[in-house]
């Protein structure tokens, strides 16, 4: 018991310096805008919002660029909906400069109704079944395991209402969302230089496609449940044939080259009840431009994820490309959902998993790695039972 202790207690002191603001520089700027003839005006599209936090030391060699998933903005990273340090906090706090975007049409970046395509939103009960409450409508197996969400996950609480009121529209079309961010994506990087990539979920690909697009620039990927698996979608009803290339719905660059998606001659890997895991035919071609890139993908316990992310791993190494896939719940963590970047312990998650991985790619100066078993502190947050009828 007092080893457990001190383990512990070693690990919140590796994050706990983030806990007060870190002191640091804070502006923000646009990028990617196109002017574009409206009526008998001009004005400016497809411009993505950045924001740039910079510690009054840097001391960390590249900076994280941080997107955010679909319906979200960079505020996800900010803090957490219960008001606790988040993700980027805790990276301040380590040295690194954080570039958090709003992609184009999204949030922070305008959308233009009579120019830029139709919007969807996630309604509360989507929210709620599939990323905050999962372990009371357990539309998968895993989610019943789901309890570090930082109360009870439904309409009426007070985090989930923070968290929803931050949900944002975002465009009905997955080409036109992804031509947008390559585009604003790839001059950022040209701005900023050399930078770690951080997506979650939707953003995924994004992930896939800026660093095809800009493969000197992209040092490393983090993917917090990519989106996936390759080719077709999963888990939810209907199962529909999606993303052409593999993990996006653009091209990216394959060797030998391919002229049309079914070039990749896809074939059955794996059946599962709630998905089916696609992989090349053999022999599979290369993702050209992502070979050499690390890149981690982060799994939770308890998110639907937890099906598939091991197929969207699969298919990157089967393109040749490193990949590291992490179980939270293999690492010590157990409890969390697709958001486990603002749960209960999100900053115990960065100092265990994160930040050692870096380190140990020489990504990060981190001179007191804790082990990956490591199970985080979650302090004294409420888990709350929901009392609402439906669930």
């Amino acid at each position: 018991m007092i080893a457990s202790a001190v383990l512990q207690l070693l690990l919140l002191c590796s994050f706990r310096e983030a806990d007060a603001a870190t002191p640091h520089f804070h502006t923000f700027f646009y990028i990617g805008h196109r002017y574009t003839a409206r009526g008998n005006a001009t004005v400016a599209t497809g411009q993505m919002y950045v924001e740039h936090l910079k510690p009054l030391t840097v001391t960390q060699k590249y900076p994280v660029l941080i997107i955010p998933g679909n319906g979200m903005s960079g505020t996800n990273f900010l803090n957490t909906p219960d008001g606790r340090d988040g993700w980027a906090d805790f990276f301040l706090a380590k040295g690194f400069q954080i570039y958090i975007v709003d992609p184009p049409s999204r949030g922070r970046s305008p959308w233009h109704n009579d120019i830029d395509g139709p919007q969807t939103i996630f309604d509360a009960q989507r929210i709620e079944t599939r990323f905050t409450a999962t372990r009371f409508h357990k539309l998968w197996p895993q989610a019943s395991l789901h309890t570090q969400w930082p109360g009870n996950g439904s309409m009426g609480d007070k985090t989930f209402d923070e968290f929803y009121a931050s949900v944002s529209p975002s465009s009905l079309s997955v080409i036109e969302m992804a031509q947008k961010v390559k585009y604003a994506g790839s001059l950022l990087l040209d701005k900023i230089g050399p930078a770690i990539l951080m997506t979650h979920s939707h953003a995924g690909q994004y992930g896939w496609i800026l660093a095809d697009s800009r493969p000197e620039q992209v040092k490393a990927i983090i993917a917090l449940e990519p989106l996936g698996p390759p080719f077709v979608d999963a888990v939810f009803p209907p199962f529909a044939e999606t993303r052409s290339f593999g993990l996006t719905d653009i091209a990216v660059e394959y060797e030998p080259p391919i002229s049309v998606p079914a070039e990749l001659g896809k074939v059955v890997a794996s059946v599962h009840p709630f998905h089916v895991c696609y992989r090349q035919a053999d022999p599979p071609r290369r993702l050209k431009n992502l070979v050499g890139i690390p890149v981690l993908i982060l799994t939770s316990e308890a998110g639907y994820h937890a099906l598939y992310d091991d197929c969207t791993a699969d298919f990157l190494h089967q393109a040749g490309v490193g990949v590291d896939h992490i179980r939270l719940e293999e690492a010590g963590f157990h409890g969390n959902g697709h958001m486990f970047f603002m749960e209960k312990n999100n900053l115990a998650i960065a100092a265990g998993v994160v930040l050692p991985w870096m380190a140990q790619r020489d990504l990060a100066i981190f001179s007191s790695t804790p082990p990956l078993s490591m199970r985080g502190n979650e302090g004294d947050i409420p888990d709350t039972i929901s009392h609402r009828d439906d669930l």
